[in-house]
C-alpha cells in the first residue's frame, strides 16, 4: 500500500507513516501510564511508561505497515485486579489508548493554525497525522476484541451476554483479522465506514482533508 503511495505521493505516504508513528507511540505509552496511575505496574516494570519508540513499536507490525498498510503495536501488559476502580479502572486504561489518539487530532488542529506549520511539508505532515490518528481513534474503538472498544463496552453488558462475550474473547482476534484480510479484496471494504467516520472527525477540529 505504501509502497505504491510513495511512488505517486511521496509527501502523503510519509506523512501518513509519520501519523502512525505517533499515534501508537502515544496510544500505547498512554495506557502503561493511566495503568500505572491506577495501581498496576506491570507496564512500568516492563519499561512502557515511555515515549522511547523503541518500547511500543513491533518490528513485523511496523514492516506490515510498510508493506499493506495495516500494522500494530507491541501490546501493553495490564492486570486488571491491580487497578483500582473495579471495571471503572479497566475500562480507563483502555480508553486510555484512542484518547491519545484523539487528543493528537486536537494538537494538530492548534499546529495548522500556527505560521511556521504553513509550509506544504510541514503542513501536509502535520494533516497526516491528524488523518491517521483519526482513523486510530475510530478504528480502536470497535468492540471486537483485542481492540479498546471491547474492553470499553463488554464490561458494561447484562450477564445474560456472558456467553457472547466468552465467545467474542476467545474468537475476536481471528474475526478481526479475517476482516483486514477481507479488505484487501477489490470491491470489499468491511471497514468503509472508518472514513465516514473520520471525515467528520476531522471537520469538528477544523481540519481539511488530506486527500483533497
Amino acid at each position: 500500500m505504501f509502497l505504491s503511495i510513495f511512488e505517486q505521493f511521496p509527501i502523503v505516504a510519509v506523512a501518513m507513516l509519520l501519523g502512525f508513528a505517533v499515534g501508537i507511540v502515544l496510544h500505547e505509552a498512554s495506557h502503561a501510564t493511566s495503568a500505572y496511575l491506577l495501581g498496576d505496574d506491570t507496564a512500568y516494570r516492563d519499561g512502557r511508561v515511555t515515549l522511547n519508540p523503541a518500547s511500543h513499536l513491533d518490528l513485523l507490525g511496523s514492516l506490515m505497515l510498510v508493506m499493506v498498510g495495516f500494522g500494530w503495536g507491541r501490546p501493553v501488559p495490564v492486570e486488571l485486579s491491580k487497578l483500582r476502580g473495579g471495571k471503572w479502572g479497566g475500562v480507563a486504561v483502555a480508553f486510555a489508548g484512542p484518547a491519545a489518539n484523539l487528543a493528537i487530532v486536537a494538537l494538530c488542529a492548534v499546529l495548522i493554525r500556527l505560521g511556521p506549520f504553513q509550509g506544504r511539508l510541514v503542513l501536509f505532515s502535520v494533516l497526516g497525522i491528524a488523518f491517521v490518528n483519526a482513523l486510530l481513534f475510530v478504528f480502536n474503538l470497535i468492540p471486537i476484541p483485542p481492540l479498546d472498544g471491547a474492553k470499553v463496552l463488554y464490561p458494561f453488558l447484562p450477564r445474560f451476554l456472558n456467553g457472547f462475550v466468552n465467545f467474542m474473547n476467545q474468537y475476536g482476534p481471528y474475526i478481526l483479522l479475517g476482516l483486514v484480510l477481507l479488505s484487501f479484496l477489490p470491491g470489499v471494504s468491511p471497514f468503509g465506514f472508518l472514513l465516514s467516520v473520520v471525515s467528520p472527525i476531522l471537520s469538528v477540529f477544523g481540519i481539511p482533508p488530506l486527500f483533497g
